[in-house]
Formats: structure tokens, C-alpha cells, sequence
């Protein structure tokens, strides 16, 4: 059966996937001060960050229009499996239905599941990917394949550990969240995707034991997820993922395939420079 994927600008697809025909990326919007763009294919990371370093104003993002996604389930792909950023963050997924109804309600029909991914970044990347390999598998109906990937959805895991909280903070993401660790004291909490919310699941005395920790997290939960696949997406310091990866494939033997991603815009936003996450 032929199948599109559409997923929201604050998943990290694959270089080699952003082109793909299979894909269709939904940009939502940035503002850095005055300063206003799109997260699409033209975003810069290194400007973005620069614009951020030297704008007092909170950086925020906004949502894709409803017309937006509706537009993208107008195609003659029989399947359309759509991801995108976590219900309790983001009116990213509210837009997606809406499209959706939308498109009901001018008489058009077709099979169109859309995931709330309960995560961001490289969360719905692992969702995206597994969409394309049950499609790609020949396997499965449409509603097996819905039901593979919720149930996909439920097991996964996402961690972070970031250098800068302050744009979660005063962009109201971290009302979840029930205990702080003091940064002031250089203590840096480890987060985790809860539900689609944010929750504090450990801490470490500075970025680098907090990371040891976080891998540590990690490991421990490969073995009830059954995944195999770790994804780590990471804001200008790939050095830093990669040790996150090494750490991890250090304590366990079950990860058969790594992908390392640069952030796009809504994460870059979010994760600030130096933020790291990842999703087994």
C-alpha cells in the first residue's frame, strides 16, 4: 500500500529522509525578538543560536495552522500516519485533528492516523521511522500498523539533560515538573517525557556527571522496552552526544543501531546550545 508520513518541524529526521518523498515536514514558527521565521529547510542553527545569545526577549515558537496539515493530507498516498510534538506542550498536535476535520468535513475520506508522541525531537523521529519500517515491511494492515505504533509509543523512553532551563521555563514547559534541582549550586537535573510532560528522574553535580547518570537511566531501560534502535539528537555538541553514546553502548549489549541528529528549530529553542536528548 502506499503511505506518507507528515511530522511536525520539531522532529530530527535523517538527512537522507528530508527530501524523501515519503516525508512531508510541518514548520512551525519561530520568533527570536522582532526577529520571525519558519522552521523549515532554510532554518540555521548557528544564526538562530547567535540571534538568541544576543536577544534579551524569550525566544518562543507557534504552532502550524490546521490549513497546514490539511493541505498535507491532500495526496494520493492511501496511508497517512502523521507525528507530532507531545498534546501537553504543544498545540502542534490540536492542529493536525483539526486538519483532519477539516478535510471531513469537505466530504474527502482516507486513512489518516494521527500520533501524539508524547515526546519531542528525536521521540517522534523514532515514531516516524517506525511507521516507515512497518509500511515498508509489507506486513501489516493499516490499523495493525496504527496499533504497533501506539503501542511503540507507550514503551519508549526520552531523557534530556540540557545546560540552559530558561526557555522551558518561561515558555511555561516545566509546569510538570514537581522538584527542581537549584542551578545555582551547579546541579543539574536529568528530564524525562512523562505522559507527555516534563519530570525531573534524577541529577547530577554538573553537566558531566549528570550525563553519566542519564546514560546510566537509559541502559536500564532498554531491556523493558525491547528497542533496539537509540536515537540522540543534541544543539551544537556533537562531541557531547557521542560520549552519551559511548556510555551507553558501554552497559549494554542490546542496541543494534545508532543515529546521532543535529536539532532543527523548535528543539534547538528548547534544548538550548549544549542540550542533549535521547529516545530508545
Amino acid at each position: 500500500m502506499s503511505y506518507k508520513i507528515v511530522v511536525d518541524s520539531c522532529c530530527e529526521l535523517p538527512e537522507e529522509l528530508k527530501n524523501d518523498p515519503r516525508f512531508q515536514i510541518i514548520p512551525l514558527g519561530l520568533q527570536v525578538g522582532d526577529w520571525h521565521i519558519q522552521d523549515d529547510e532554510d532554518f540555521n542553527q548557528a544564526e538562530f543560536l547567535e540571534k538568541v545569545a544576543s536577544t534579551p526577549e524569550c525566544p518562543k515558537s507557534s504552532c502550524p495552522s490546521p490549513e497546514k496539515f490539511m493541505e498535507s493530507y491532500e495526496t494520493e498516498k492511501e496511508h497517512v500516519y502523521v507525528v507530532t510534538l507531545t498534546s501537553k506542550l504543544s498545540g502542534s498536535h490540536n492542529s493536525a485533528v483539526l486538519g483532519k476535520a477539516l478535510m471531513e468535513e469537505n466530504g474527502e475520506t482516507k486513512k489518516i492516523h494521527i500520533v501524539d508522541s508524547k515526546s519531542a525531537s528525536v521521540g517522534e523521529t523514532q515514531l516516524a521511522l517506525k511507521a516507515m519500517e512497518l509500511e515498508e515491511s509489507g506486513k501489516y494492515t493499516f490499523e495493525e500498523i496504527v496499533e504497533k505504533l501506539e503501542e511503540f509509543r507507550d514503551k519508549m523512553i526520552t531523557y534530556f539533560v540540557l545546560d540552559n532551563l530558561e526557555f522551558l521555563k518561561k515558555n511555561g514547559r516545566l509546569t510538570g515538573l514537581k522538584a527542581l534541582a537549584a542551578t545555582t549550586l551547579n546541579i543539574k537535573p536529568i528530564l524525562r517525557a512523562e505522559d507527555g510532560e516534563i519530570v525531573q528522574a534524577g541529577q547530577g553535580v554538573g553537566v558531566k556527571k549528570a550525563l553519566t547518570k542519564m546514560a546510566e537511566l537509559v541502559a536500564e531501560k532498554i531491556e523493558k522496552t525491547g528497542h533496539t534502535v537509540l536515537m540522540i539528537s543534541h544543539c551544537n555538541n556533537k562531541k557531547r552526544a557521542e560520549s552519551v553514546r559511548d556510555m551507553i553502548l558501554q552497559k549494554t549489549n542490546l542496541i543494534k543501531e545508532v543515529k546521532i541528529l543535529d536539532t532543527a528549530g523548535v528543539s534547538s529553542l528548547y534544548a538550548a546550545d549544549g542540550g542533549v536528548i535521547v529516545t530508545v
